[in-house]
């Protein structure tokens, strides 16, 4: 009886421990080749799981409003969509954007849409959100995937679409 009981209590670490590995959150930094740690230690991927589009990094500018910029000097813009294989269940996206790139100096400059999963978002201004340039703004959706994939699309109205970051944490 008592090796039956360490048996199933062995069995259910396991379960526990696959579980709560699957659930772990995903970082996404755009627009880079490597993974970064952030000014909070946080470890964020190299941009990947994007169709479309192209990079750059920004390397020494000043973002205001957060406590991380490094993770919005780099960025992947003109990008159709995204999508990250993750388990069945609720999640918290958080989207990161700072309008950093020079060509752009006020509201209205660059206007896109994204939907992250069904949850539409029309005529997403950066600096509008943000209130400005070089500063950054997360915009946080609580969506439930059903059929295995994260998926969010992009669509350009003026300029181009531009992220910085992606968070995908588990709804606990």
């Amino acid at each position: 009886m008592t090796s039956h009981i360490r048996n199933l209590t062995l069995t259910l670490a396991l379960v526990g421990a696959t579980l709560g590995s699957a659930a772990e959150a995903i970082r996404i930094r755009a627009g880079t080749t490597a993974k970064h740690t952030d000014e909070n230690g946080v470890v964020w991927l190299a941009d990947t799981g994007f169709d479309g589009g192209d990079t750059i990094d920004r390397t020494g500018i000043t973002v205001a409003n957060t406590k991380t910029p490094s993770i919005y000097s780099a960025e992947r813009y003109s990008m159709s969509s995204f999508s990250q294989v993750v388990p069945n269940g609720k999640y918290t996206v958080k989207l990161h954007f700072a309008e950093t790139y020079e060509g752009i100096s006020g509201v209205g400059e660059r206007v896109f849409d994204f939907n992250v999963e069904g949850k539409e978002f029309k005529d997403f201004d950066v600096t509008a959100k943000a209130g400005g340039v070089m500063k950054a703004y997360v915009e946080t959706v609580a969506v439930e995937v059903k059929d295995g994939k994260l998926d969010i699309s992009f669509t350009s109205k003026v300029e181009n679409p531009q992220i910085n970051a992606l968070e995908i944490i588990p709804a606990s």
